[in-house]
């Protein structure tokens, strides 16, 4: 630019050499700056409620690098353009996201791709975290995130208490910046007295069913959640219950807000990426062993075949991927059907057995052992969803039953042979989230949308639909100003977490766009929102 100016003055002394005439040279006037304004809305004092989103958590843990790139510390940075104030978080001690108890880990560190094995895996980062849970934080603090939170917890007395965290009476996250061992999530925001907040809460209230393999209760019915599990999907008339009275707190003193609605959870990473199908007949581990597991699942065919029960049989492909065998609850159990089949025909049984090196004698306990194996047993469908845990588990040897069946008088090689998760030993329920339990999940997550949608209006707050907006990065996927796109590819698409359910930091920014954008429209502000491309889709170490 020196250069140039310079170039220009040589010019204009020139011209003036070669003239008399003035030179009068246009020069181009600065843009006006932008004022961001607030509309009608008041900034000044944010406070942000709600569960691990909210936090900032991501790559399966709490840690500063994500909790400065959570979308309510985005909101606030867009705030402060119009009036916005400080915005305090309660910041974890480190990096790493682990924690102690008394000098003991309790919480485990962040996920980091681990590329030593040939292939990225998500694994724990290095490190002991330096977070001491009983090191209570003091002073007030705008992000009121807590990862775990359900929409009752909000409300729940002692969720914080330091003194409860070990026997899982409180929550971990909480007890590190909670007012008093007594204190509420709701109460410690409202304390605060905001003059505008977002609340996005009632995710875990299915999330920990789904997660779970549906291994909890769906409590629909049970209207006091002090009986519920930690896997259990909420009553929908408790979490209305619930979600309105913490809008009569939050808009008390006349805040306006934002409350977000639930996105289908099965529609995240966590549930799409493991593939029903994931048995490799090229693997060397599990293609020579196909012949003699499709003589096996033969006999059991047979008797399936028999009593009608066809959506049971399994058979292993030798050509092609073949689906996972798993455990469904749902299914009537046969376990006495297979075993008293098996042994109705004792002379085919035992020569059966002969084959594995088994003395006719254990002919009665083999045919137990299948019967209660695989009594509830079915290879998964493209209408199952695997969880993303399972792939550190598929094909592996389960040593508990492994273990058990020696015990009961099984060589170990063959006892080895029938613990193979997902192959030989069913995968069991926590592994796979079956139709049925997704309509579980579906019925509960519309009826809690429902509620928000209707009390977003009942108290004229703006509502953010990231149950659509979710929708659209799983099929579409959301372009960016440098042609790249952000889908929900696990681990490579940008807008999800190692966790395959909490947002990337880049995944935070859209969210946060999301929810300005909702501002902007019920409030009249003009906040301009962030760069996507400013944030990362995966933190690299």
């Amino acid at each position: 630019m020196k250069k140039i100016l310079w170039m220009f003055a040589f010019g204009g002394l020139f011209l003036l050499s070669c003239s008399d005439d003035d030179v009068v040279v246009d020069q181009i006037p600065d843009p006006d700056p932008i004022v961001y304004t607030s509309g009608t809305a008041n900034f000044s004092n944010y406070v942000a409620v709600g569960n691990s989103i909210t936090a900032g958590y991501s790559d399966n843990a709490l840690f500063i690098d994500g909790q400065t790139n959570s979308f309510p510390n985005m909101l606030a940075e867009n705030f402060a353009l119009a009036g916005g104030g400080v915005f305090n978080i309660p910041f974890m001690a480190d990096n790493l996201g682990g924690a102690t108890l008394g000098g003991q880990p309790i919480l485990g560190n962040r996920l980091i791709l681990d590329f030593s094995s040939g292939s990225p895996t998500p694994t724990p980062v290095g490190g002991t975290g330096t977070t001491e849970i009983s090191n209570v934080l003091s002073g007030s603090f705008n992000n009121m995130g807590v990862p775990g939170a359900k929409s009752f917890h909000l409300v729940a007395e002692g969720y914080g208490n330091v003194a409860g965290v070990a026997a899982g009476l409180a929550n971990p996250y909480y007890a590190r910046f909670a007012s008093s061992p007594s204190a509420t999530i709701i109460g410690d925001a409202a304390v605060q007295n905001p003059t505008f907040f977002t609340l996005w809460i009632g995710n875990n209230d299915v999330l920990g069913f789904a997660a779970s393999g549906g291994s909890g209760v769906d409590q629909t019915g049970n209207l006091d959640p002090t009986t519920y599990g930690g896997s259990d999907i909420t009553d929908p008339f408790v979490f209305a219950d619930v979600y309105n009275g913490l809008l009569v707190t939050l808009t008390a003193n006349g805040a306006d807000g934002v409350v977000v609605n639930l996105p289908d959870v099965k529609a995240l990473p966590y549930f799409t990426t493991v593939p029903h199908d994931p048995l490799d007949p090229t693997n060397p581990d599990f293609g020579p062993q196909i012949p003699l597991l499709n003589t096996i699942f033969g006999a059991l065919n047979q008797i399936y075949g028999a009593i009608g029960a066809t959506d049971r049989i399994v058979v292993f492909s030798e050509s092609e991927a073949s689906a996972v065998v798993i455990i469904d609850e749902d299914l009537a159990d046969l376990s006495a059907t297979i075993a008293g089949a098996l042994l109705a025909d004792l002379p085919t049984f035992e020569a059966f057995i002969a084959q594995f090196g088994l003395p006719p004698q254990a002919a009665s306990l083999v045919a137990n052992l299948l019967g209660a194996t695989y009594g509830q047993a079915r290879q998964a469908t493209a209408e199952d969803l695997i969880v993303l845990t399972s792939s550190s588990i598929i094909g592996t040897v389960n040593t508990d039953a492994l273990q058990n069946l020696v015990a009961q008088g099984l060589p170990a090689d063959l006892a080895g042979q029938f613990s193979v998760e997902g192959v030989s030993l069913p995968l069991a329920d926590q592994w796979i989230l079956t139709p049925e339990e997704q309509l579980a999940v579906e019925t509960a997550t519309t009826a809690y949308n429902q509620t928000i949608e209707a009390l977003a209006t009942q108290y004229d707050l703006a509502l953010v639909d990231v149950n659509s907006y979710q929708n659209v990065i799983a099929t579409q996927g959301a372009p960016l100003s440098d042609g790249s796109v952000v889908t929900d590819e696990f681990a490579t698409g940008g807008g999800f977490s190692l966790d395959g359910v909490h947002p990337a930091p880049r995944g935070s920014a859209l969210l946060a766009n999301a929810i300005v954008e909702a501002i902007n429209a019920k409030y009249g502000s003009n906040l301009p929102g962030v760069n996507p491309l400013d944030y990362t889709g995966l933190y690299i170490k």
